[in-house]
């Protein structure tokens, strides 16, 4: 069932990221009205802020007082140094934003909080489902599903979703990322790319797949979930290979390098979407193709 939304004043946690700005102009193409915070940069509708300081929280809830929030703030990238940063950020940032809007009296018509797929781990199956105990096998992962475990305990004061993303791609992720790697290989007219198992088979849904689900989820009375963002398509890499073999108009050369390997890997792993598409309905997208044909030609 849908809302009727009388006010649609949006705030989106870095929205400066990848998934913010693809977010953010596809909700106000929406009509909604959008802000958003970044560490980076101050303008009329974004806020600096960093969701470390509760200070910073405060300052921007107090002013914007938002309809809705969709916290996309955090550190994504699983190679970065410093293990710590993921609990500062993830799980605490997370956290002072919840207890900044009990402070302030704020209870938006829903807040959706950004965790991941990651946090399962190494399951052994190939279909993951939110039935699953998560046991993430890095401090992403850790962080993430820390943040899960004490949202939850807002459950009853606010209006929370929490999402776990599987992988997804489009114009503008970084390059460390594995779709844009490859489509910057072909870019750049490389002769040869370096990769894992060119067989296992993968989720890797276009950006704005997870943008409608966002999207549906602002306009549901759901709360108190926690749901996957998945599609249950998976892809081989060396379809993706091949595809863009086709975009670009030539073949690359691809050497599998062993450190890229890992050991005992699973052959086909993909979300269950069942959970997603019975509060949402089914949420279609774009082949993927198209997705590498976009990045590519960006």
């Amino acid at each position: 069932m849908r809302l009727a939304l009388a006010s649609k004043k949006v705030l989106i946690t870095a929205i400066d990221s990848f998934t913010g700005v693809h977010l953010s102009r596809y909700l106000q193409a929406s009509g909604y009205d959008v802000y958003g915070t970044s560490l980076f940069e101050k303008s009329d509708k974004k806020y600096r802020c960093d969701i470390t300081k509760k200070e910073d929280i405060e300052e921007v809830l107090k002013v914007l007082n938002p309809d809705f929030i969709v916290h996309l703030s955090g550190i994504s990238f699983t190679a970065h140094g410093e293990s710590e940063d993921f609990y500062r950020v993830n799980t605490i940032g997370t956290i002072n934003i919840l207890d900044t809007l009990l402070d302030l009296n704020i209870n938006p018509s829903k807040v959706i909080l950004a965790s991941s797929a990651t946090v399962y781990g190494n399951q052994g199956v190939e279909m993951l489902d939110e039935s699953l105990c998560p046991t993430p096998a890095n401090h992403y992962g850790s962080s993430k599903f820390s943040m899960e475990c004490l949202a939850k305990n807002y459950f009853d004061k606010l209006n929370i979703i929490i999402t776990r993303p599987f992988n997804y791609t489009g114009i503008g992720q970084a390059e460390h990322f594995l779709i844009p790697k490859i489509v910057n290989h072909f870019k750049e007219g490389r002769e040869l790319i370096e990769l894992g198992n060119l067989h296992v088979s993968r989720e890797f849904n276009d950006v704005s797949f997870v943008c409608e689900v966002y999207k549906r989820f602002l306009e549901s009375q759901i709360s108190s979930e926690t749901v996957n963002i998945c599609s249950n398509r998976g892809i081989k890499l060396l379809d993706v290979i091949d595809m863009t073999n086709d975009i670009a108009g030539y073949k690359i050369e691809v050497e599998v390098n062993p450190a890229y390997v890992r050991k005992d890997e699973i052959q086909r792993l993909t979300g269950s979407s069942k959970k997603l598409f019975d509060l949402i309905g089914e949420v279609k997208q774009k082949e993927f193709k198209e997705t590498l044909r976009d990045m590519f030609e960006a």
